[in-house]
């Protein structure tokens, strides 16, 4: 299985700005785990959206995938509360 490509939408960097760097770290590892595995267990496919999301502590990571150029796309990440809005 090919390696995923990572790509970030600009907004992303402003909803990381706003998370306690501890958080933050263990974010980016679990984005940098979806290059191997853009389905990984625990992911949620969301209902009226081609969109993807995963669980990391109280945050989410929303994503979506393209397979047919082999990449993902990282939407939006945010605490659980907020996020979905």
């Amino acid at each position: 299985m090919a390696s995923y490509r990572i790509v970030f939408k600009r907004s992303v960097a402003k909803d990381l700005r706003q998370i306690p760097k501890k958080d933050v770290q263990r974010i980016l590892k679990r984005i940098d785990s979806l290059k191997e595995d853009p389905r990984p267990a625990g992911v949620e496919k969301l209902s009226g959206d081609e969109k993807y999301r995963i669980r990391q502590g109280n945050y989410r990571i929303l994503y979506m995938i393209e397979d047919e150029i082999i990449t993902v796309t990282i939407v939006k990440v945010g605490h659980r509360r907020d996020v979905y809005r």
